[in-house]
């Protein structure tokens, strides 16, 4: 039986996703959201859990905005359950870009405080941009477990998350600047200088942190 051309066309294209060439799975991530199709929903997102290159997973992501979220919500929620680091992490990523708050049932404890520091951040995104309205202080509380955690991204990350869900974070940021560890002290009293002086930039606010933490206070003061 003659397979139609349209039908030729996207097993062509999806099969361009999974080519040794970066370029090609580029060009072919981009064809798909072009022309979006049904089909290519399931491929797109079992190829986010795979590819290895930043800007072709930028392009998976964009292609799968491109279709209605009624079919890409399902599945990338089901990533969300992978062993697969990169599978949790990107679908966290796309879900964020598509917006649809009935994803939020999905992010849950166990994502927002991931071993793994890419899902935790990716989840740390998604969960400020797909919060309902009333469950922001719930969040900023534990969002706020996290803080003093991984390297100068993952911090920045965090502090970002924090200061987004705005006034609601003021209890969460006092009760962990008296925490016992140094690093979630200093971690608090930056992001709550973040907070207040957005220009003056998280490396600043940090090495202040630190100063100030290094000297007995807890910046509450600040």
């Amino acid at each position: 039986m003659t397979v139609p051309k349209a039908d030729a066309d996207t097993k062509r294209v999806l099969q361009g996703l999974a080519h040794g060439n970066a370029s090609v799975r580029l060009r072919a991530a981009l064809a798909v959201g072009t022309r979006p199709a049904p089909q290519c929903v399931e491929p797109l997102i079992e190829r986010c859990a795979t590819e290895p290159e930043f800007s072709v997973r930028e392009m998976l992501t964009w292609a799968l905005t491109r279709h209605p979220s009624a079919l890409t919500v399902p599945g990338l929620v089901g990533e969300l359950r992978s062993t697969r680091a990169q599978a949790r992490s990107q679908a966290l990523h796309t879900l964020s870009k598509i917006g649809d708050r009935r994803a939020w049932p999905a992010i849950t404890r166990a994502l927002l405080t991931d071993a793994d520091d890419e899902v935790a951040r990716s989840a740390w995104r998604a969960a400020v941009v797909l919060v309902p309205e009333g469950e922001q202080a719930a969040l900023a509380t534990v969002l706020a477990t996290q803080l003093g955690r991984g390297d100068r991204g993952t911090r920045l990350s965090l502090g970002r998350a924090l200061v987004a869900l705005g006034e609601v974070i003021t209890p969460a940021l006092r009760a962990a600047m008296t925490d016992p560890d140094p690093r979630v002290r200093a971690h608090a009293v930056a992001t709550r200088r973040l907070r207040h002086d957005p220009d003056a930039g998280f490396e600043y606010s940090i090495e202040e942190a630190r100063r100030v933490v290094a000297l007995g206070g807890t910046g509450q003061e600040a």
